[in-house]
């Protein structure tokens, strides 16, 4: 589906909040203040267009309240644009290319492409474990250092650059989140939180891994100090394709992720690499190879709206963004899950 496609799917505003009202509250509409189920919508030439008002608590809402477009001002056929560019980069987009896109300013669509790697976020969701052969790398993320005359700078595990722990599950999820060191201390309780005790680690010979992966079923190592590779079925390069996606995304796209927003940037890559299908394809030679595709557009754009009730993110008076992270249980006030 191309973009003059999706234009003719969505041509008005009406079947834009009908999409995302089918979506978001797919079990139905309940009141993201309290979580009740009976909700009355209210008409007037005043009103704005799918407002509701809760038998409960007598407030008014919409299908935007409580979500990353809590309040926005933009038509919801540009969040729906957004999304589209965002989940069909292969690396991303910069703020600046999708401001020119979209015709908004550089700013509001820096905000706009955070509020959408929002919802790609598993947040307080329970998220799938990672089992049978898991892999395990770590990803150094950060410029190069400054040229001194005399001094050699370190490189992989003896920088001091922001250090991302990957799992990848072969032909399956991915886990990435930023870390303060490479110690099992700080690897560990991520590991056994992503990973079953039944799985099969491979890594490489660092020795974090060897004492972490003493409480799984099976742990193999490939030696790349000795230019090893792989080993027949053997290797982590299926964790490495994953850290070289987000080092394109960074010195192709973004040039520049923070620490405060490297989870957000993520979150966003870990999206499209979970929402693929294997599929098996012949090559020239006869050979069978396993050919990751992405799902169709509207089953992506889906899968992010899934992920929005709860959400919440608003501007600071610096011009920077604070996630509210508000969790809505049924039937129950919010609570504050962040």
């Amino acid at each position: 589906m191309n973009i003059d496609h999706l234009r003719k799917k969505f041509s008005n505003e009406t079947v834009c909040r009908q999409f995302f009202e089918s979506v978001i509250w797919k079990d139905g509409r309940h009141c993201p203040h309290c979580g009740h189920a009976k909700s009355c919508r209210l008409h007037g030439a005043h009103l704005r267009v799918g407002v509701y008002e809760c038998y409960r608590c007598k407030r008014q809402f919409t299908v935007t309240t409580k979500t990353p477009l809590h309040s926005t001002k933009l038509p919801l056929w540009k969040w729906l644009q957004a999304m589209y560019y965002i989940v069909n980069s292969s690396k991303g987009i910069s703020s600046v290319v999708l401001a020119r896109w979209l015709g908004v300013t550089q700013p509001t669509a820096w905000k706009l492409g955070h509020c959408i790697r929002a919802m790609m976020d598993q947040g307080c969701q329970t998220a799938a474990i990672l089992n049978g052969i898991v892999e395990l790398d770590e990803k150094y993320l950060g410029a190069k250092p400054r040229f001194e005359h005399g001094l050699k700078h370190k490189r992989g595990r003896g920088t001091a650059k922001q250090c991302i722990l990957i799992a990848v599950q072969r032909q399956g999820s991915v886990r990435a989140a930023p870390v303060k060191s490479n110690q099992v201390r700080e690897l560990s309780p991520l590991i056994n939180s992503w990973v079953s005790r039944q799985a099969h680690l491979m890594s490489d010979e660092y020795a974090a891994y060897r004492s972490i992966a003493k409480g799984y079923a099976a742990h193999s190592t490939v030696n790349h100090q000795g230019k090893e590779y792989a080993r027949g079925l053997v290797h982590n390069n299926t964790a490495e394709s994953f850290g070289a996606l987000i080092e394109r995304a960074k010195q192709g796209v973004f040039h520049y992720m923070s620490r405060k927003h490297t989870s957000r940037y993520l979150d966003e890559i870990r999206f499209r690499w979970d929402h693929r299908l294997p599929e098996e394809k012949l090559t020239r030679r006869g050979i069978k190879k396993i050919i990751m595709r992405p799902l169709p557009v509207m089953d992506l754009l889906r899968a992010v709206l899934s992920k929005a009730l709860g959400r919440v993110l608003q501007r600071t008076l610096e011009g920077g963004i604070i996630d509210k992270g508000y969790r809505l249980l049924s039937n129950q006030e919010p609570l504050f899950c962040r």
